[in-house]
């Protein structure tokens, strides 16, 4: 099994729950038919129990309905709210400096740390104040 590529995954240790699928139809006693992703369609769709996880409901899965706009490709571009805070990582040779970032549309769980250079590049009217 050295080298398999399971669910997108290489590696020994890949993981063996890798995310949320909605149930089609039930077939049989113990299987399920789940709804897999066109980029899973190598997959066989029909699953034992016990290859299932119940699903244990989480507040962050809650979709906001909020106004998004889209571009004329069908994407949209996430917004940066605001700076939350500030961290310099010292590697052997060089600092790097981080911002902890609040998006538009995301959760307070959802922050991420970015390159300060980038987003002062890409977002400046945010370092003004």
């Amino acid at each position: 099994m050295k080298g398999v590529m399971r669910f997108g995954k290489k590696g020994k240790l890949s993981p063996r729950f890798i995310v949320l699928f909605e149930i089609l139809s039930r077939v049989g006693e113990v299987a399920y038919k789940l709804d897999l992703p066109p980029s899973l369609s190598a997959v066989h769709p029909i699953f034992y129990v016990s290859m299932l996880r119940k699903y244990i409901p989480d507040e962050s899965h809650v979709l906001s309905l909020d106004f998004v706009e889209l571009g004329q490709d069908l994407t949209f571009e996430e917004q940066p709210i605001a700076f939350l805070d500030r961290q310099v990582r010292k590697l052997r040779t060089k600092e790097i400096a981080l911002v902890k970032v609040q998006w538009k549309h995301r959760s307070m769980r959802e922050t991420t740390w970015e390159t300060e250079s980038h987003m002062r590049a890409r977002y400046p009217h945010l370092f003004e104040a």
